[in-house]
Formats: structure tokens, C-alpha cells, sequence
């Protein structure tokens, strides 16, 4: 069946993928290139640098691998451990659950602490393991840093911390697909061993990339590890680093190029402004939420994502209609409940690139010579961002399917929370002030 879109845009609010920026797709609008010649290998080491800014790792070495985050989980388990090893792996969701099915069917001891979906890891549980575990059997804790089906964030540093009150050797290893380049992050404050992003996420591009950081620590458990890995083995990257040609498979050139104008955006913005605008979005759609009388799945505020926030419904309503009517009626894209919240919850995802540039500004221009003979034009642009506007256009939206689907909310009073806290927060445009 064809599908009509509609007029104007999808409004596109599901927490991955997210809306791609126009000078990302102009970027990836290319045709292939030779991935031998100079010129890839010289793009590839300037990314692989600028991807370590991204994890905030100065000693980290980053894999960028033509796969999904799913590929980016196998790559971090199967090179740092062996068949039979103990691992400790926090079920609190869709996303986690899907890791630890990953770690038992590679062939680990998965010692699952589970809790209640809503609730973030139950990390005195990790400490009481940690605290038995004299004889360290455990080689690795696994953990989800944002787990996408309800919305909860939890605390690396306190992972960190635990970990070294008891002095214990075990690796750490965190998936961050939904939180890096968007929740604070830092890769090496924090001693994590292994990270790993998506590219359909925070980073605004399309998927198929995955990008793992691994730490020194990482690299010298690979050369041990003894699961089988062929197109994951960090071993053939590394060979193909020294040899300054970088791919040891074929890569996504028009991926390598989205991802160039990608981690420029971020930089231009600036990571921690980056970071602080999620933090803004995600406060002002939890105000929306508490305006139209409802609950967030998140059972306290320490678990709060900034990146994605599921709303409970009364058990009257199912959430998946709130999904469909979205979409077919104002063609407004949300996310929906999985699994043991199916039908409870939608999501409403606020992370990437949630306005396209709605206006070029030329800051500045220069020229430069070329050959001494050819006088080039380089005119630098700065693309300007309204990402509260947005939130606002999907916020009014779900406001409407709510009256809908029959929950008596009042229109407007969800939109008028988000706009009061965003009028006293959102900071000046950095080139008009």
C-alpha cells in the first residue's frame, strides 16, 4: 500500500531515529568515492579523533562500524570477554533486556538485576555483589545509561564509584545509544570501559553506523578474550590504523561525510550547550505531562531522561491508539509502549535535531588563493536553531490526539507549561546577541 505523507513534514518525535539536519542530507548527497584513495583515509582520522570528543576520552580508541547499535553491543562484548565469563546486566527495560538476551545467547553467565520498569538500576544490589565477589568471577558490568522504553537515566558515576570502593577489576561497559551527544557523558571521569553510540540518535544521522570507544583497559582484555568475532574484531581496525588506511571493510561514504557536518554542528554549538538544550527540552515536556494530569513512567525524578520521556495512560486508553491517530491525523510520529508497557505508555522523544535550520545567516566570508593563480569564495554560514518552537508544535499535537482518543485535557495547558519554563530559559541565539 502507498502512503500519502501529507503536506509539510512529518513531525518526527519518536526517540530514534530522529530528524536529520538539511546540511547533513546536503553532506551525505554525494556520489561514492573510492574508499582507498587519500582522501577517505584523510577524513577518517580527522573523525576518529573528533569522535573521542564526543565520549569526552583522551585516552579512549573509537571503532566506527557500518552496523546498528545492536552491532556495537556485540562488538563490545565479544572483544573484551570469553565464553562462560559472569557478567552483571540491569534489566529496567525494552533495550536492556534485548542486551542481556544478547550477552546469554554469545555464551555469558548473565547475573540479571531486575527491577521494576520505571525504576533505574538498583545499583545497592551491584554493591552487595560486588562486595561477595572476592574471588572476581565477575568480568564485566554491563549497563544501559538511557533506556529508551521508559525513559530512565541512570548514574555512571555512581557505577563508577561503587565499582572502586571495592576495588574490583571488573570492566564497565555502557551502552549510551540514546544519551551520547545528548546527557552528560564522560568516558574517562568515569572509567568507562567500553561506550558505544548509534548513529540514528543524538548524532542526527541516518542508521547504520555504530560507534564504540574502547579504553586502554578494553583493548588489552581483547587480546585475551576468546569469544569469536570476525567483522566485529577490533584487532583487523587496528591493524588497519597503523597502516594509516583505517577500513578493513568497506565503509558508508555518504555516512562518513554525515557524520563530518554531524560532529561539526555539535562543535559549533558546542557539546555542553548541546547537552543543557536537551536538558531545557526535556524539563519542558515533563511540565506538559504534569499540566494534562498525567504521569511519567520515570518513578522519581533522579531518573529523569532528557532525551525521551514515556507517558503513562489511564487504563482506559490504549497508548498504541494515541500512536496511530497521531500519525493519521496529524501526521505526528510518536513513540510507542513496548513489551510490559505496550499499550500503557507513549513516548515522546526529544533528543537530536529537532528543527531543521529554519533561517541561513551569513556571519562572515573570506578568500584564499589557490595555485597562486585561482581566488576561491569561502562563505561561512551558521545555520540557526528554534528547537522549544518544535517541541511546542508536537506538544500542542498530542494535546489534540488526547482529546481524541477521550482524556479530558484542557488544549493548551500543557503547551502554556512548556512555553512559560522555555520563555525563562531558553538563552539568546549565540550570533544575535
Amino acid at each position: 500500500m502507498d502512503y500519502f505523507y501529507g503536506p509539510g513534514r512529518n513531525h518526527l518525535f519518536v526517540p530514534g531515529p530522529v530528524n536529520i539536519p538539511e546540511s547533513v542530507l546536503r553532506a551525505m548527497n554525494r556520489n561514492n568515492e573510492d574508499y582507498r584513495s587519500p582522501a577517505i583515509p584523510a577524513m577518517t582520522k580527522t573523525l576518529l579523533e573528533d569522535v573521542k570528543k564526543i565520549f569526552k576520552t583522551t585516552s579512549g580508541t573509537p571503532f566506527i562500524i557500518p552496523t546498528t547499535g545492536t552491532g556495537a553491543w556485540e562488538s563490545a562484548l565479544t572483544n573484551t570477554l570469553s565464553p562462560g565469563d559472569r557478567t552483571v546486566s540491569f534489566l529496567i527495560g525494552q533495550f536492556s533486556l534485548l542486551w542481556i538476551d544478547q550477552q546469554k545467547r554469545l555464551g555469558f553467565n548473565v547475573d540479571v538485576v531486575e527491577s521494576d520498569w520505571g525504576q533505574g538500576a538498583n545499583l545497592d544490589i551491584l554493591a552487595s555483589k560486588l562486595a561477595e565477589d572476592t574471588a572476581h568471577t565477575i568480568k564485566a558490568v554491563c549497563i544501559v545509561h538511557n533506556e529508551t522504553a521508559t525513559g530512565v537515566t541512570n548514574n555512571l558515576a555512581k557505577v563508577r564509584k561503587i565499582l572502586d570502593d571495592y576495588r574490583h577489576p571488573a570492566l564497565f561497559l555502557v551502552d549510551g545509544v540514546s544519551s551520547i551527544c545528548a546527557l552528560d557523558f564522560r568516558m574517562d571521569e568515569w572509567g568507562v570501559d567500553v561506550a558505544l553510540t548509534g548513529s540514528q540518535k543524538a548524532l542526527s544521522l541516518p542508521t547504520g553506523m555504530g560507534i564504540v570507544c574502547a579504553s586502554p583497559k578494553a583493548l588489552v582484555a581483547s587480546e585475551t578474550a576468546k569469544s569469536v568475532r570476525v567483522f566485529f574484531d577490533w584487532k583487523d581496525y587496528l591493524k588497519f590504523y597503523k597502516l594509516g588506511t583505517f577500513w578493513p571493510y568497506t565503509p558508508s561514504i555518504q555516512l562518513l561525510y554525515g557524520l563530518r557536518e554531524a560532529l561539526d554542528l555539535l562543535f559549533e554549538e558546542g557539546l555542553d550547550n548541546v547537552i543543557a538544550r536537551h536538558a531545557r527540552l526535556g524539563n519542558a515536556t515533563r511540565l506538559a505531562v504534569e499540566a494534562w494530569g498525567l504521569k511519567n513512567c520515570t518513578q522519581k525524578e533522579e531518573w529523569f531522561s532528557d532525551t525521551v520521556t514515556a507517558v503513562l495512560v489511564p487504563p482506559y486508553i490504549d497508548s498504541a491508539e494515541i500512536v496511530r491517530r497521531g500519525w493519521k491525523r496529524y501526521n505526528l510520529s510518536l513513540g510507542l509502549g513496548l513489551n510490559k508497557v505496550a499499550g500503557k505508555v507513549f513516548r515522546i522523544g526529544h533528543l537530536g535535531n529537532l528543527n531543521e535550520p529554519f533561517e541561513l545567516v551569513i556571519l562572515g566570508y573570506e578568500t584564499a588563493l589557490e595555485c597562486s593563480k585561482t581566488q576561491t569564495l569561502r562563505v561561512i554560514i551558521a545555520a540557526e536553531w528554534s528547537h522549544g518552537l518544535q517541541l511546542l508544535g508536537c506538544l500542542a499535537g498530542v494535546e489534540m490526539i488526547l482529546k481524541d482518543v477521550g482524556y479530558p485535557v484542557k488544549l493548551g495547558s500543557g503547551v502554556a507549561a512548556a512555553c512559560a519554563y522555555l520563555q525563562n530559559s531558553t538563552p539568546l541565539i549565540a550570533s544575535r546577541m
